[in-house]
């Protein structure tokens, strides 16, 4: 055989290998890593058992700084069939559980600890299929990067495109999708809301509820500042570190600080409390907050800069200890001058928490007509 019909009979055979050989697909946000079957309890003592289809979910996800993650989370899917086409995707976020993996929302559902499986039967009842995400570190390894939002609303919404590719599901990617979340799950739906135009644009998300709003993490900080509740602002300063490792917090608290935010790393929301009453201060010499490095991240996580392209639910207690009311109209402010169609509710609540059980029922009807198609009339 001489070299040009050797040179030919090479060419023919790269040809044929590269017509019967697909390069694998990199990972992106969405992909489903595993998805195992689970069984989720209503009541601790795994008396009570939700009548769904569920999966433990591990899915990519993307960080606050852009880099490719992966998340847990859980799928619920009622039995019964959905009459009225593809059967719609709420992407329900959590509020705050802790820091520790033992707080993760799927951990406490297999337990039968959840409080939010309250409302969230809500939309199974309605025939709704409802995934929750877990965020980014909570249940993965890794520091859970507690209230950095632009992680969380990824997370969110993309355990929502995971929902879609979990095998056995029989979820659609056309699915309508509405998301809700209240307190820490009030900004992740929030943030959610703003990144899906240029992050998720292939989810049909028809509306989002947001209640109980900490738009502005150092407004929520400077009030708990000294509060009974300086645990929670303590636990994002952690959550922050987490996802933006230039903080470098460490090398900014005293003894102290170290001591009291190392012991904290792992805990649950109802821990938080030991640190009632301390101030930033008294962890720190420097004030924390006000360095540039923080006030930039701050600033990035700060709700209301980038318009939602759906109509928004925004409710919050009059009474709220935790994150001041202001805070949540100063949202509802400037999403209207950026002409976003508004919904806002000042609710009769006096604290915090009963924010959440007065507002959640309301949320998942506005949401539910939205799904329907039914139009949405604001408040601006």
């Amino acid at each position: 055989m001489n070299l040009r019909v050797r040179v030919s009979m090479s060419m023919i055979l790269l040809s044929i290998m590269s017509l019967t050989t697909t390069p694998a697909r990199a990972a992106a946000a969405g992909d489903v890593v595993s998805a195992q079957p689970t069984t989720v309890y209503l009541l601790p003592g795994k008396l009570l058992e939700v009548p769904v289809n569920a999966w433990h979910l591990l899915y990519h996800s993307t960080s606050a700084t852009g880099a490719l993650n992966t998340v847990s989370g859980t799928l619920l899917v009622p039995k019964s069939g959905y009459p009225l086409g593809a059967r719609p995707i709420i992407g329900y976020a959590v509020g705050t559980h802790g820091l520790g993996d033992q707080c993760a929302p799927s951990v406490s559902m297999s337990q039968g600890q959840e409080a939010e499986l309250a409302l969230v039967s809500l939309f199974l009842l309605k025939g709704f299929a409802v995934a929750m995400t877990d965020y980014e570190g909570l249940g993965t390894p890794g520091q859970h990067t507690y209230m950095a939002g632009i992680s969380q609303g990824h997370a969110v919404l993309d355990s929502i495109r995971a929902a879609t590719r979990v095998s056995g599901a029989g979820l659609s990617t056309r699915a309508p999708v509405a998301v809700m979340g209240y307190s820490q799950g009030g900004s992740s739906a929030g943030w959610a809301a703003q990144l899906q135009p240029s992050y998720a644009p292939d989810l049909r998300l028809k509306g989002v509820a947001a209640g109980g709003v900490p738009a502005d993490l150092h407004a929520v900080a400077d009030h708990l500042d000294g509060g009974a509740d300086f645990g929670l602002a303590a636990a994002a300063g952690v959550g922050f570190d987490a996802a933006y490792p230039e903080l470098d917090l460490e090398a900014d608290l005293n003894d102290r600080g170290r001591a009291l935010l190392a012991d904290a790393a792992d805990d649950c929301v109802g821990d938080l409390s030991k640190l009632a009453g301390l101030r930033f201060s008294d962890l720190s010499p420097v004030d924390l907050l006000n360095q540039p490095k923080w006030l930039a991240r701050l600033g990035e996580n700060r709700l209301g800069a980038m318009a939602p392209r759906v109509p928004m639910f925004l409710y919050h207690a009059r009474g709220d200890q935790i994150i001041p009311l202001a805070v949540g109209s100063t949202l509802r402010s400037e999403y209207c001058r950026a002409g976003v169609n508004v919904r806002w509710t000042a609710l009769p609540a006096p604290d915090h928490v009963t924010g959440a059980i007065e507002g959640g029922p309301l949320a998942i009807e506005w949401l539910a007509l939205r799904i329907l198609g039914l139009p949405a009339f604001g408040n601006c």
